[in-house]
Formats: structure tokens, sequence, C-alpha cells
């Protein structure tokens, strides 16, 4: 399976290899520093972006074949899409090897400025996710293309809902950035927290197409993908109503 990812998109397919490296180097970092930032080890925010990340990416070397372009349309697309995120975890990573805030922190010219070209990049890359969704379009239909479809479209609806967040210049409704929140993904449970849908949301990049292909039905796909928009619009209607998933 390795080796066909590596074979369909080798860049999309290495960068990927690439941010599960650094996710091992930001793990051994966790263990010799133990320095908060936002009432949390300051490198857990880099390691679950570049475990995201590396999902994102593997998943979109996987899903090549379906995207019917010219050969240097495709190279482009690949180039956006892993650019940008090696540009978004320099970001993360540098902010967090300084001891300040990535997202939503404009308390300096610096901070401000890298979180407008950080803002910047990650509009490309849904862009460009955009396209390659649209370009699935001239592939021959079936219950597993339908499922990549889907899942792109969810994937990019969701992505937007990042402005939402900068709007508010935060992702907590209801209460502060940083308190207590679930284990491991830290989600509020004290109020709402607009990264649930944004999580859901998105990895229905990785839901849809395994239930196309799995079922082998379009429609259990379009079923599927109804219920996972349910799913996740709910959670951001909870969430604007400053209501937590799980109370702590």
């Amino acid at each position: 399976m390795w080796q066909e990812m590596q074979a369909r998109e080798p860049l999309l397919f290495g960068t990927a290899v690439g941010h599960l490296a650094l996710l091992a180097l930001l793990a051994v970092l966790a263990l010799v520093d133990d320095t908060a930032l936002t009432g949390l080890n300051r490198w857990l925010k880099p390691m679950k972006f570049c475990a995201s990340i590396a999902i994102y990416l593997a998943s979109m070397a996987w899903y090549w074949p379906l995207v019917v372009a010219s050969t240097g349309a495709k190279r482009v697309a690949a180039m956006l899409l892993a650019g940008t995120l090696i540009i978004e975890m320099v970001w993360i990573i540098g902010q967090a090897a300084r001891g300040v805030r990535s997202h939503f922190n404009i308390e300096s010219p610096l901070d401000g400025a890298a979180f407008q070209l950080a803002g910047l990049v990650i509009l490309i890359n849904v862009a460009t996710a955009g396209w390659v969704c649209w370009r699935t379009f001239q592939m021959e239909s079936s219950a597993y293309v339908w499922g990549v479809r889907l899942g792109l479209a969810s994937f990019v609806i969701f992505a937007l809902e990042g402005i939402i967040m900068v709007r508010r210049m935060g992702h907590a409704v209801g209460v502060a950035d940083g308190g207590p929140g679930l284990p491991g993904v830290n989600w509020s449970t004290t109020g709402g927290d607009l990264r649930i849908a944004h999580f859901l949301g998105m990895h229905a990049l990785q839901i849809l197409p395994v239930i196309g292909y799995v079922t082998g039905r379009t429609g259990a796909v379009f079923v599927a993908f109804a219920l996972w928009l349910a799913l996740s619009a709910g959670a951001l209607v909870q969430a604007l109503s400053g209501r937590p998933l799980l109370k702590g």
C-alpha cells in the first residue's frame, strides 16, 4: 500500500512521510521539554497538526489517479498542497519554539503578519482541494468515486469553517481559549468549541471513500454524506450556542 501510494503521487506521499518523521521528533521534544503554552505542552499542538497533515496528504496521494487533468496541472496542484502545508508547519513550530501562540495571535507586528500569511496559504490549499474535487467529476462515476468527491466537498466546506474562528479570533465560544478540555484533542468541556465541527467535516475525506469502496453502493455514500453533514453541522450549531460536546 505504501509503495502504491508513493507511485500515485510521490510528492504528496513524501511530504506525508516527512510529517510523520517530524511527529516523532516533536514527541521526543515533548518528553524532554515540559514548557506549557495555553495550559498544555507547547509541542502538543504541532504534533496534532503533523498527524492531521500526514493523514490528509496521504489520502490525497491515494486519490490522485481520480484527478483528471494534464500532468502539468496535477504537478502544480500537488506542489501547492504540499508547499502550503510545509509553510504552515514552519509557522506553527516556529511560534511554539518562541513560546507564543500561533493561531489568533496578533499581539505583535511579527505575530500578526505570520498569522495573516498562514491564513493565506491555507486558503490556497483549500482552493486547490476544491480544484481537485472538481476534476474528479471528469472521472467515470462509481460508489468509491462519489465517496471521494463528497469527502472532498465536505473537507472544503468545513475547512472554510475556519473563517468563523478567525472572525471570532478564537475557537472557544462562551469561554476563553485554553481552558479545560477533553484529553488529547483538548476540546472545551466548559463552553462551545468550533474545532469539533472543523474536525468532523474535514475527516469525511477519509470516511466516505471507505464507505463507497466497502458497500459499492452510491446510495449508501449519499446517505452517509447527508448524515455526516448533519452531524458536523449539528456540532457547529452546538458550539456556536456555547455548549460543550461533553461537560467536564
